[in-house]
């Protein structure tokens, strides 16, 4: 008797857990009639991210002067970023405009996992580009070797893999929870912070681990760019003119500007205590690197990139559309 009813009690669970079919994204829903004015500018900055950032990938796939490491990290960056911006923005416009802001338990999960993917992907791009002006600045006879081209695919393509890897172990984490009770996120899209706090059971473990991961996946990069630019430093300080210091500097502001933002953002979301969360400031901060970030990478690297403007002027200036390289 014990027995039947213990199996009886562990059906009633799996029928209440496998009850949240969907969840309700609240998003900007308490704004009431401002939510059409974010759309317009949420709108508008979407297409200057789409277009800055294409316009980056083409400017470098077509200018040869471009086709140095350098720029295939920051090509690279800029399509990851462009996928980055796919995965939540087109979702986020369609509910500042609907009543119906559900989103289905796969659509949550899949979102996660491509959103958490590209973000760690950046945050290990950024550490390799790091490495990069590391060695072209410390090491410059030894950079066509250390940085050629099939060590920047590998190094590429390590990022994506290792990126998507601990996605999918943070995406699996979450939604291996069961969901039981509450389904509505307070958040625009599925975050693990606001989409964790739904699940009815404990989740101190996987808050743990999720934690761990992304120590992993910001501070060991991070860690790797600040010794990075140590080195930069001490080696643009023993150079002995004052332009050859400030040619080398520039080079590495651009980078340095993005790091400082992305990680700046991305730290403060996701290196505290769960106990610390904040719908409202979480929103504020998280619509800045997934929005704000894409949108200035561009223009960081466009205004402050001397080789980047002369690729976009002769872009611009180029009169036949038939030739496949800009010359």
């Amino acid at each position: 008797m014990e027995t039947e009813e213990v199996n009886l009690w562990d059906q009633v669970n799996q029928a209440n857990f496998s009850s949240v079919k969907e969840f309700l994204l609240l998003g900007f829903s308490s704004l009431g009639k401002i939510q059409l004015i974010l759309f317009a500018l949420f709108l508008c900055l979407y297409m200057i991210i789409l277009s800055g950032n294409i316009t980056i990938v083409t400017v470098i796939r077509l200018d040869h002067s471009l086709h140095v490491p350098m720029y295939f990290f920051l090509g690279v960056l800029s399509i990851s970023e462009t996928c980055y911006t796919l995965v939540i923005l087109p979702k986020m416009l369609i509910n500042l405009l609907s009543l119906l802001r559900t989103i289905s338990f796969t659509s949550c999960a899949t979102q996660m996992f491509f959103f958490l993917g590209f973000a760690i992907t950046n945050c290990l791009l950024l550490g390799v580009m790091g490495y990069d002006r590391y060695v072209a600045i410390c090491h410059p006879l030894r950079y066509p070797i250390l940085m050629r081209w099939e060590v920047c695919g590998q190094l590429a393509a390590a990022c994506a893999v290792i990126g998507f890897m601990l996605s999918l172990l943070g995406s699996l984490l979450v939604f291996e929870l069961p969901f039981c009770g509450p389904n509505k996120i307070n958040h625009y899209f599925c975050d693990i912070s606001p989409v964790i706090r739904l699940a009815c059971t404990d989740t101190y473990i996987n808050e743990l681990i999720i934690f761990i991961g992304g120590v992993l996946a910001l501070m060991v990069p991070l860690t790797f760019i600040c010794f990075s630019y140590g080195f930069i430093v001490r080696a643009i300080l023993r150079i002995p003119s004052a332009e050859g210091k400030r040619k080398a500097f520039s080079t590495c502001a651009s980078h340095l500007t993005v790091v400082i933002i992305h990680y700046g953002c991305a730290s403060s979301v996701y290196l505290r205590p769960s106990t610390k969360y904040s719908s409202s400031k979480d929103r504020l901060v998280t619509v800045t690197y997934t929005v704000v970030t894409p949108l200035l990478n561009p223009m960081v690297y466009s205004l402050r990139n001397k080789d980047v403007q002369i690729a976009i002027r002769k872009m611009i200036s180029w009169q036949g559309f038939h030739p496949k390289t800009i010359k």
